[in-house]
């Protein structure tokens, strides 16, 4: 796909149609990277996206129990202070 290089003020920048946009789900900020004669656009990816709302979820089906006692049958809470 070609597109044109625009003036955007000072500068100079392409345009990106909201099919692509939406398509490579890219939002206010993109990563550029630069390799080898080519520049790559990437989304930026939000770790824990959904997460508190994933969470909440699981509180309210009681299924938010530890895997794992915190504490082992060898072990007391006083060592870790």
């Amino acid at each position: 796909m070609q597109v044109s290089i625009i003036k955007i003020g000072n500068s100079k920048g392409i345009r990106l149609s909201k099919i692509i946009m939406e398509k490579y789900q890219l939002g206010e900020k993109v990563e550029l990277i630069l390799e080898k004669n080519q520049i790559v656009i990437k989304p930026v990816k939000k770790p824990r996206v959904g997460w508190e709302e994933a969470f909440i979820q699981m509180a309210k089906k009681g299924d938010d129990n530890l895997l794992i006692d915190d504490v082992f049958e060898d072990e007391s809470p006083e060592e870790w202070k």
